[in-house]
């Protein structure tokens, strides 16, 4: 199977975000590490990224949440090295109220086709990204979508544990991108 990179949003994933869980529980997750998770550098994180796939023995899924989805974008854009897959969880929008200061340097987010496989798993009540803008990123990157239901912004303060229907969720995209 595939070697897997978590690619925590602005802040990093604490110790309850079911990211830094599934790290501690599969030795295939590593986790990206730019220079400041709190100070969101466009090329600082596109750079890191792009370290974590080299060091990889073969294409990397990549696990992303909120701001490192639209980092995706961006490293696809600009970087050639292959991956297997992205798994985007809670897409946050760029022109949305609540999109942090901080991140202004990942607008805008390239809007053509994801040359990879992805899917983007939304809540339906995120604060940090509409349902509807959500559809039409999915839509113009080519990604699959999933709607998992009213669970905020799937990170910590959702209480999702180690987030068992998310794992459920990776797990298939993974075996998808076996066959």
């Amino acid at each position: 199977m595939h070697d897997i990179i978590t690619l925590p949003g602005l802040g990093g994933s604490g110790d309850t975000h079911w990211q830094t869980l599934w790290e501690r529980t599969d030795a295939r997750f590593t986790r990206f590490q730019p220079a400041s998770w709190d100070q969101p550098d466009l090329d600082d994180w596109e750079q890191a990224l792009e370290r974590a796939v080299a060091r990889c023995a073969k294409p990397p899924v990549l696990v992303a949440h909120s701001l490192a989805c639209l980092l995706v974008a961006h490293w696809a854009a600009r970087f050639p090295s292959a991956i297997a897959g992205a798994f985007l969880v809670a897409l946050p929008d760029p022109d949305g109220g609540n999109f942090p200061a901080e991140a202004v340097a990942f607008k805008p987010v390239p809007d053509h086709p994801l040359r990879f496989p992805s899917l983007i798993v939304a809540s339906t009540n995120d604060p940090y990204g509409a349902l509807e803008v959500t559809r039409r990123r999915a839509q113009a990157w080519q990604s699959g979508l999933i709607v998992a239901g009213a669970l905020g912004h799937i990170n910590a303060a959702s209480a999702l544990g180690d987030w068992p229907q998310g794992r459920a969720l990776l797990d298939a995209f993974r075996v998808g991108l076996s066959k």
